[in-house]
């Protein structure tokens, strides 16, 4: 359509070519931020995803390190053995575990295996010369610090998952895809936010 064309056709014709372009401009404009906050949201999906994934290697480090320790103490403790069992039990719980459930189990799992260590460490000095027991042991606290380290790269990628779910225009997409707000991986106790020592 030239401009000659153009000026031929009557006002109303011109007002309906004026309103399809708007609303073609309208309908490019649109998909292409739905497009662009969905791509943004699968992008903070991923790296929460990625960053749960961190956690669980040193779960899974924790869980298969755990055992070992227990039997290690069963030697000593032979009268304990509700509180190891409570400890083998959680731990179970923890693996079989998903989901925010996961992140409740874990913490269930982490003050019996303290009530564990705290007692043992109290009631059976000659654990503490043990050399698997303080080998374990260590093991055991770079697992816990490396885990503090996986938790806070965690919940900050929850944190920016969650503000991109919530706020307005996002939220609509979010909705779209079916997302929902993730839970922190927060520690329940003063005692457990300070960092866990095993002392001899």
């Amino acid at each position: 359509m030239n401009f000659m064309t153009l000026l031929s056709l009557s006002v109303p014709a011109i007002i309906g070519i004026v309103v399809a372009i708007a609303v073609v401009l309208l309908i490019i404009i649109l998909s292409v931020a739905y497009i662009s906050m969905k791509n943004d949201l699968i992008r903070v999906v991923n790296q929460t995803e990625e960053s749960w994934a961190g956690i669980d290697v040193y779960l899974k480090k924790r869980y298969d390190l755990v055992p070992n320790l227990v039997e290690t103490v069963k030697g000593y403790a032979k009268h304990e053995s509700e509180t190891l069992n409570k400890v083998i039990s959680a731990r179970n719980m923890a693996m079989a575990a998903s989901g925010d459930a996961k992140i409740d189990a874990e913490k269930a799992f982490g003050a019996e295996l303290r009530t564990m260590l705290n007692l043992v460490i109290e009631k059976y000095p000659d654990l503490k010369a043990d050399s698997h027991f303080v080998s374990l042991s260590a093991t055991l606290q770079n697992i816990e610090t490396e885990l503090v380290q996986a938790r806070k790269y965690y919940n900050g990628n929850c944190r920016n998952y969650n503000n991109k779910i919530q706020l307005f225009p996002t939220s609509i997409v979010a909705n779209r895809m079916g997302l929902k707000k993730r839970q922190y991986f927060e520690l329940d106790s003063e005692e457990e936010r300070r960092a866990p020592s095993v002392k001899f």
